[in-house]
C-alpha cells in the first residue's frame, strides 16, 4: 500500500465516522460491523441484527438470525476476502438506503482474483436492530460472469441485448 492509498483510507474512515456521528446507533452498528466483517467476528452481528431479523438477497431469503449467522458461516468459509466500501446512506426514520461497492475474491470466481459489485441494501429497523435487511446488487456480475463456462455466455448476452 503506498502512503497516498493510506492517506485516502485514513479520510475516507474519517468520512464515515463523520457521517455515523448523526445517524441511528441501529444504523451505526451496521456500517461498522459491515467495515470490519469476517470469518472471525460474526458473532458481532447479534449486536446488528433483530432476533426476527428477514434477510433477502438475489438469490436467498433468510428468516431469524440463527439461520442468518449460518449463511454468513458458511459464505465466509469459501471466500478469500470480502470488503465493503460505503458510498452513500440515505436514512428516514427507522430505515435507509445504504449504497456500497463490495471486493470478493473467491478461489472459484474470476481465477481467484477481486471481483468488484456495485449494489445497495434497503434496511428497516425495530428495537434499535436491523429487522428487514434487503441487498441489490447484480448477481450476474458477482456469480454467473465468473465462471469459466457460463461467463463469456452471459457476457455476450449482455452485450447482445446492449445492441
Amino acid at each position: 500500500m503506498t502512503n497516498n492509498q493510506s492517506v485516502t483510507d485514513n479520510v475516507e474512515q474519517a468520512t464515515i465516522a463523520e457521517t455515523l456521528q448523526d445517524k441511528p446507533r441501529w444504523l451505526a452498528n451496521f456500517i461498522t460491523a459491515y467495515q470490519s466483517l469476517s470469518a472471525n467476528n460474526l458473532a458481532q452481528l447479534n449486536n446488528v441484527y433483530h432476533q426476527n431479523v428477514v434477510f433477502i438477497d438475489p438469490a436467498h431469503r433468510l428468516t431469524g438470525i440463527d439461520d442468518l449467522l449460518l449463511y454468513f458461516s458458511k459464505l465466509y468459509q469459501h471466500i478469500d476476502s470480502c470488503e465493503f466500501v460505503i458510498e452513500q446512506l440515505i436514512t428516514e426514520a427507522n430505515s435507509a438506503a445504504v449504497y456500497w461497492q463490495m471486493t470478493l475474491q473467491h478461489p472459484k470466481l474470476n481465477q481467484g482474483a477481486a471481483i468488484t459489485v456495485s449494489g445497495h441494501s434497503l434496511l428497516k429497523a425495530m428495537d434499535n436492530k436491523v429487522i428487514y435487511h434487503r441487498d441489490y446488487f447484480d448477481l450476474g456480475a458477482m456469480l454467473y460472469e465468473q465462471l469459466p463456462i457460463l461467463g463469456p455466455i452471459v457476457r455476450w448476452l449482455k452485450q447482445r441485448m446492449n445492441s
